[in-house]
């Protein structure tokens, strides 16, 4: 896994590319922790490259959602790759995070209220 991180007008965007797992997933929730520690209250999470993610994955993802939401911040998931969007179906979480076909419109939806 890896993960690059930028900011572009005030949006953290996380790029999370190859796999999201049990063995990679501590790493991933200090690198998205480290990100809200830092003042990050919109944060855009492109999954245009990863190419799995477990359950371990899907928790570190909605962990650091409800703790923006609590935070009056807001996360958006973007570019998921069919096998990753039918886990994130299969979860139910598709249905609780907020999801967007692109960086562009997950850079839009993050800053409404």
């Amino acid at each position: 896994m890896k993960i690059e991180t930028r900011v572009e007008q005030d949006i953290h965007i996380l790029v999370i590319t190859g796999r999201l797992d049990a063995l990679t997933a501590p790493e991933a929730e200090v690198v998205l922790n480290r990100a809200v520690d830092d003042g990050a209250s919109r944060m855009v999470v492109n999954l245009a490259g990863l190419e799995y993610i477990s359950s371990a994955g899907l928790r570190v993802l909605l962990a650091t959602a409800k703790r923006l939401a609590r935070e009056d911040g807001k996360m958006v998931l973007c570019a998921l790759q069919d096998d990753v969007r039918q886990v994130f179906e299969i979860s139910g979480l598709l249905f609780v995070l907020t999801v967007a076909a692109t960086e562009d419109m997950a850079r839009s939806l993050v800053t409404e209220p």
